[in-house]
């Protein structure tokens, strides 16, 4: 499809929108791969390759695993706590005893039960094609001499913590003790010792903490012997110095006081009695006669006799007075023995009198002799208690020392029994067998990490090559950066290294056995690149439409890029069609064309600008194409080719040749280099913009055209050369050979 030339404004706006980079989709990403399968694939292979050549060549390795348990329920031969106390078995204390299994001592303890100071797989190189390079290396870098007894240690202990596995099961108190090695028998018996060597290393600690102990706990209770003994000494002596008697459990001075003060109850309770009976016979004796009640109160047998006889002749002296009068000498008589006994009753109540008085005289001096005791006692008991207040001091003393001493006495008794039977918490619960299958390297695992492991660096390289690739191979990229068509890719055409870039003479015999590329296209008329030559010139035909397109400018970016094979080709194949055709050589800074095909010719287009020499004089036939060939000429002392191309008499010769032919091909200059191009743009109808596929660099070429808008505003379109037409169809599939091969090989096509 022919692409109109678009106007120096919308080509700086594709150059902006060419900026920006285009939005990654799936099926960008799927076209990326395509292009770069077979990088991939290699990548892929090298990854496969090295993992079956380390699968071949590392020696088989077997785990052995043991499991351990700390056990919260143990055991104690004699019921009584530790010593040292008994830690409660949390998550923290088994994540504390993973780490006691991890520490060097374990490991060494391993290492010297079991020599492993003495085994090639702790301390040599290895065995295997690995092992033989990793011992050759190590070769390079040691002294020579014989590694001492401590290097030997330190060596198999990297070398054994790096085969130990130690972790905890979930949350379980279980620990699992795992060992690698080239020999299944090893592996159990090392993850055996790695469980016996932890368990004999927490019963030493507790043996040896528990001596410890033992020792410090003599010592103390030394110590606690001697001062408790001195505290209950300072206690009897004490009680001596202030006169403390203990009675009963009692102190002697609270003994007297409480049986004083019950003695002066009682005291008490005797005197108001004998007051009680003084003060009642003072009010008997205040009667004449005492009523019973008195007398039997009293309970004096001669009072009450008295009292009856008193009674019995106060009855006769009433019956006598009342019969015979009071003045009869009976009843005289009865009175006077009546007064007699009176007399007699008031002395035997003066004698009770007295008697009553005595004892309340006596129940006054006990009760005052018992106060007088029971102020002494009190007394003494306030010294005695303000004594007690350091005595207590001195027993409290005293007994926290027999206290500490007792219990010291009997941690100590039982640390000498801890340390004659010492326990652990840790139990084997499944010991470590030789495992039948071996644990690495794992086939499969190393397999597909391989071919993951190939996949991803393939694709990272496969992006990096493509985010990398700053080159023109597609025709969407020359149509997305530049702006303009790609009307032709051509195929490379496999010149050997050593040919010269124009290896071709004008009239060259066909039975060359190298190919002339400045003649492909009379020599290959078949070819895929002449039909991309012949595409070319169809875009040149359909442009003409629009506007005149006789003479045609050929030029690249940077030399070597294949325009002066291109314009040679192209003026041929329109020259063979029957056109008249005439091919000049501008490239006045380095005619490589007029070397090629006219190396013998004096002179050439510098001359007839110059008007040294004529037209028809220099123009040189090819004799089976018609061409006319225009080469330099003379431009080894030219200094401003440029302006020689700018010049009037160019632009009348490129006029004249206009007028004489029906196609003018300019072989031009490279833009990057030099200049020329640009002065040319008045005079050329179109421009061919030849770029190497994937060599020349876009920015490059944007960077060009960018600085010469004339150029791009006739830029016919872009020519992609030396095209590899296998890769391009990974870029490009309608490009490839698939869609091309069955007619070139029905027509007789050459690729």
């Amino acid at each position: 499809m022919l692409q109109v030339n678009k106007p120096t404004s919308e080509i700086n706006r594709d150059f902006a929108e060419a900026d920006g980079s285009p939005s990654q989709t799936l099926t960008s990403y799927l076209d990326i791969i395509r292009r770069q399968f077979p990088t991939m694939v290699a990548i892929v292979s090298a990854c496969v390759i090295l993992a079956l050549l380390y699968l071949f060549t590392a020696a088989p390795l077997f785990t052995s695993t043991a499991s351990m348990v700390i056990d919260t329920r143990k055991v104690q031969l004699f019921q009584q706590q530790s010593v040292l106390g008994d830690i409660a078995v949390d998550s923290a204390t088994v994540e504390t005893q993973v780490e006691i299994l991890k520490s060097e001592n374990i490991s060494l303890a391993v290492i010297r039960d079991l020599h492993l100071t003495e085994d090639p797989e702790f301390t040599g190189s290895g065995t295997g094609l690995l092992g033989a390079i990793m011992g050759s290396v190590s070769g390079l870098f040691s002294s020579g001499r014989a590694p001492s007894e401590f290097e030997l240690t330190r060596k198999a202990l990297g070398v054994f913590e790096k085969s130990r596995t130690i972790k905890r099961l979930g949350l379980t108190y279980v620990m699992e003790i795992g060992f690698t090695s080239r020999d299944p028998q090893k592996a159990a018996r090392i993850a055996n010792a790695i469980a016996d060597a932890y368990i004999v290393d927490q019963l030493e600690a507790k043996y040896q903490a528990t001596r410890r102990a033992s020792v410090w706990l003599q010592d103390r209770i030394k110590e606690l012997r001697t001062q408790a003994s001195a505290a209950q000494k300072a206690v009897v002596d004490f009680k001596i110095a202030n006169n403390i008697v203990d009675s009963g459990g009692r102190l002697m001075n609270e003994q007297q006081l409480a049986e004083v003060n019950s003695q002066l109850v009682m005291a008490h309770a005797s005197t108001a009695e004998a007051k009680a009976r003084m003060d009642r016979i003072n009010d008997i004796l205040k009667q004449d006669v005492p009523d019973a009640n008195v007398t039997d109160a009293l309970k004096n047998d001669t009072i009450v006799k008295l009292r009856g006889q008193y009674v019995d002749m106060a009855s006769k002296e009433s019956i006598w007075s009342a019969k015979y009068g009071r003045d009869h000498l009976a009843a005289v008589n009865l009175r006077t023995q009546m007064a007699e006994i009176k007399k007699n009753i008031q002395d035997e109540l003066r004698r009770i009198q007295e008697s009553y008085k005595s004892d309340y005289d006596i129940a006054q001096t006990r009760e005052e002799a018992i106060k007088s005791s029971l102020a002494n006692v009190v007394s003494e008991s306030q010294l005695t208690n303000q004594a007690q207040i350091q005595l207590r001091e001195l027993e409290s003393t005293a007994q926290s020392y027999q206290a500490m001493y007792d219990n010291f006495l009997q941690r100590y008794m039982e640390s000498v029994q801890q340390q004659s039977f010492p326990i652990t918490e840790a139990r084997v619960i499944s010991a470590a067998t030789a495992p039948l299958v071996k644990s690495a390297p794992k086939t499969l695992v190393i397999l597909a990490g391989a071919l993951l492991g190939g996949l991803m660096l393939g694709l990272g390289a496969a992006l990096a090559r493509e985010f990398s690739d700053k080159v023109f191979r597609t025709t969407g990229q020359v149509e997305e950066q530049l702006g303009s068509n790609c009307v032709a890719i051509l195929p490379a055409l496999g010149v050997p290294a050593s040919a010269t870039a124009f290896p071709g003479k004008l009239g060259r015999k066909k039975n060359n056995p190298e190919p002339d590329l400045l003649r492909y296209v009379v020599d290959n008329p078949l070819s895929r690149f002449s039909e991309a030559v012949r595409s070319l010139k169809v875009a040149i035909d359909l442009n003409s439409i629009v506007r005149e397109n006789r003479v045609l400018a050929v030029t690249s970016t940077l030399p070597n890029e294949g325009k002066s094979t291109l314009s040679t080709n192209l003026a041929q194949l329109i020259a063979h069609g029957g056109a008249r055709v005439i091919l000049v050589d501008a490239d006045l800074r380095n005619p490589s064309l007029s070397r090629a095909l006219l190396p013998d010719a004096k002179a050439g287009l510098v001359d007839v600008v110059a008007h040294k020499a004529q037209l028809d004089d220099v123009v040189s036939i090819d004799p089976q194409t018609k061409l006319a060939i225009l080469p330099a000429g003379t431009t080894s002392k030219l200094l401003h080719t440029n302006e020689v191309l700018a010049s009037k008499p160019m632009r009348d010769l490129v006029a004249l040749l206009r007028a004489k032919y029906d196609y003018v091909v300019l072989d031009m200059p490279p833009m990057a280099p030099v200049v020329d191009v640009r002065v040319t743009s008045p005079f050329v109808d179109s421009f061919v913009f030849v770029v190497e596929w994937g060599k020349t660099k876009i920015d490059v070429v944007r960077h060009n055209l960018r600085g010469a808008p004339e150029i791009h505003d006739k830029l016919l379109g872009v020519v992609l050369n030396k095209a590899d037409t296998k890769l391009l169809s990974r870029y490009e599939s309608y490009h490839g050979r698939y869609y091309y091969q069955k007619y070139y090989a029905r027509y007789g096509y050459v690729e």
